[in-house]
Parts: structure tokens; C-alpha cells; sequence
């Protein structure tokens, strides 16, 4: 071993230490995103879970040199969540961090507490800083603490929430996904309708998504009605997802006379892998911060019409189709004009939301705020 190679191999290993709120829906995928950042790096990532059981699945699905698990419930970490301060000021003890991202307001707050690491926080919904007390919270941290937004939508909330920040600290990382990944895991268009249940022979429309008033799928299904007369033949409406507003859609669709026509599929396990199935995704949330099933779409090759609010629109701007919010007639519009689209949108993500097209971006943002001289 050469002198140079001795150095190097006594060199303290640096890491990074990535908190999140837990890893239910997307947020698995979101911790992820993060670890990737830092792959081929002389970096290596340490993933903490305030909530949520052990599992090996979400060992695997985290992309993490170690990942570790509090195993808090959601009543345990109300209030001032000191024991969670401790175990974190434990964990960043135990080696040589360089810095913190957070996922969410309360893994924020436990870290700043718990550590003097700079801290990354990674805000995922609106209205995150609506609150005084957590715009005080922010402002007495301010020193150490970045933010970002997963679009420009959720990145200017904040920004107006906390009007006294340079723009340089609250930033927008778009959410990603790893293209190649997603792409090999989704089946073939017959073997998702088939899984699916839908006709080979059908055209479909496919929204994803909890069956809740932010996901407005009443308007789904009232433009879907509209549209329907001029749809071809046997034409269907497939909605995935679950949620208390489960018997009030299908009473709209009922009232609207296309009961028949729309496919209420319930919680799919994996429903990315069966996109290929629809003809046309549409998403007519009126409060979506980015909207990660466009990209799952737009990986499928398949044509996207979304609402023109939020997140979604910087996700579709330029490759998918968009109409005005709860606007039944102009998206009734959009699904009787052919919607096009899905191969442009699959070039895009490779150029705008790919792991390796984000990862440069977020290098550039390092550098900027000059933290704890990481570099790529």
C-alpha cells in the first residue's frame, strides 16, 4: 500500500443523515431520491425513520448505506417529542455527519433541536409554515436551516410564509424518479388490463389516487360524463385508489347516468406498474404540490391532462395537456380531442426529472449555501 493509498484509506468515513417522518405512500421513494444524490460520492447515507416498524422491504427500498428505525408511533411524537430529540442527538453522535436532510416539519423540528448539524428541510405539502409558531421556529434557526420545495408552487408558499428569508435559502428540488427502474417494473398494456380487470378492447382513462376532496375526482368523473357521448364505443373511466369519498362518487356517477362506465379499482399494490393500461391519465386535484403519478404516467408513454394549479403544471408544462380548475367542460373537452403527448413527455423526464438530471441541480444548490464543504 502506497502512502497516498494509506491516507486514504484512514481518511473518516463522512456521512450523511437523512430523517424522515416515516415511509408510508411516497415518502419510501422520496427517501430514495435522496440517497441517490449522493451515489458515487464519498458520501454515504444513514436513513432514520421517526415512525413506522422495521421491515426489510423498506431496508431495500431506501437505497441507504444504513438504515435505522424509531419505531414512533404518531401519538408519540405530538407535543415536544423529547425522547425523539434525544435518540437523534444519539444517532448523529455516533459518527462524522456532515449534514442533515429532513422530510417534513416535524423530523425538522426533532433535528434542529437534536443536533447541530446544518439541516436540508424537504417540505412535500402546502401550508407548512402558515403557523406563527412554526414561522418563529424557522426564523430562530435560520442560520442553519435550508429549504426546499419538491415545485415551485410549494417552494413560493413558503417564501410567502416567510417573507424575511433571502431566496437563496428556500429553493425547489424537484421529486424524480429512476426512469430505467420505473420503466422495467411496468408491465405490458393486455397484462395491466388484465390485472386491472379492464377490457382489451376499451378506451381508457386513468386517474390514480386517495378518494379525497383534494384529488377533486368529482370533476373526473362529471367531465367524463360530458365527454362520453362523443368517446368511442364502450369507453371507461378507471379511478385506483381508496378513500371516504368512495360512495359519493359512485353516487355521482349513478346520478350522471355512466355508473357503467366507471371502474372504481380500489388500492392497487404497485399501481405503477399497471399504467400502460390507460389510453389517457388524467389528474384533476385542486391542491397538488407535484404530482409523482404524472411522472409515473409520462414513463409509460402515456398522454397527461391535469389541472392548471399546483405543482402539476410544471410537471406536464409543455408535454401534457391542462384545463382550469373544476372546469367539467373543458376537461370533457380535452379527453374528446385525442390528447397526445406520451412520447415527448418520456424524453422530458430523462432531461427534467431523472435521478441523474435532478442530482446536478442539487450539487449546484451545495455549493451555493457553501455547507460543511461537500462537494460531488
Amino acid at each position: 500500500m502506497t502512502a497516498s493509498n494509506a491516507a486514504e484509506h484512514t481518511q473518516p468515513e463522512r456521512w450523511v443523515l437523512q430523517f424522515c417522518h416515516g415511509y408510508d405512500g411516497p415518502f419510501l421513494d422520496c427517501a430514495r431520491q435522496y440517497a441517490a444524490l449522493f451515489k458515487d460520492t464519498p458520501y454515504k447515507v444513514c436513513t432514520v425513520y421517526l415512525t413506522g416498524k422495521p421491515s426489510e422491504a423498506v431496508v431495500r427500498g431506501s437505497a441507504s448505506d444504513e438504515v435505522l428505525f424509531l419505531d414512533y408511533s404518531s401519538r408519540d411524537v405530538r407535543g415536544l417529542k423529547l425522547k425523539a430529540i434525544r435518540d437523534i442527538r444519539r444517532t448523529a453522535a455516533s459518527r462524522d455527519f456532515a449534514l442533515c436532510i429532513a422530510h417534513r416539519f416535524k423530523p425538522i423540528y426533532v433535528a434542529l433541536l437534536g443536533t447541530k448539524l446544518p439541516v436540508i428541510g424537504v417540505h412535500h405539502a402546502f401550508g407548512d409554515y402558515q403557523r406563527r409558531s412554526r414561522q418563529w421556529f424557522a426564523n430562530a434557526f435560520r442560520a442553519r436551516l435550508k429549504l426546499l420545495g419538491v415545485s415551485n408552487a410549494v417552494r413560493d408558499d413558503m417564501r410567502a410564509c416567510l417573507s424575511g428569508w433571502p431566496e437563496e435559502s428556500i429553493q425547489t428540488l424537484y421529486n424524480r424518479i429512476d426512469v430505467a427502474a420505473v420503466q422495467a417494473e411496468q408491465v405490458s398494456r393486455h397484462e395491466a388490463r388484465e390485472h386491472l380487470g379492464l377490457p382489451q378492447d376499451a378506451w381508457v382513462v386513468g386517474n390514480v389516487g386517495r378518494l379525497h376532496p383534494d384529488k377533486d375526482q368529482a370533476t373526473l368523473i362529471r367531465g367524463f360524463a360530458q365527454a362520453l357521448p362523443n368517446l368511442p364505443a364502450g369507453s371507461l373511466l378507471a379511478i385506483m385508489g381508496s378513500g371516504r369519498l368512495e360512495a359519493s362518487l359512485k353516487a355521482l356517477a349513478a346520478e350522471l347516468g355512466v355508473a357503467d362506465s366507471v371502474r372504481f379499482l380500489g388500492q392497487v399494490a404497485h399501481g405503477l406498474r399497471y399504467f400502460k393500461a390507460f389510453d389517457v391519465f388524467a389528474l384533476t386535484s385542486d391542491h397538488e404540490p407535484f404530482g409523482m403519478v404524472l411522472l409515473e404516467a409520462m414513463a409509460a408513454g402515456v398522454p397527461v391532462i391535469c389541472s392548471d394549479c399546483g405543482g402539476g403544471r410544471e410537471v406536464v408544462d409543455g408535454v401534457g395537456q391542462l384545463f382550469p380548475l373544476g372546469d367539467s367542460a373543458a376537461l370533457a373537452a380535452l379527453l374528446t380531442a385525442s390528447p397526445g403527448g406520451g412520447e415527448s413527455a418520456a424524453s422530458l423526464l430523462q432531461e427534467r426529472f431523472s435521478d441523474s438530471a435532478v442530482m446536478a441541480r442539487w450539487w449546484q444548490l451545495l455549493q451555493g449555501w457553501n455547507w460543511g464543504g461537500l462537494n460531488g
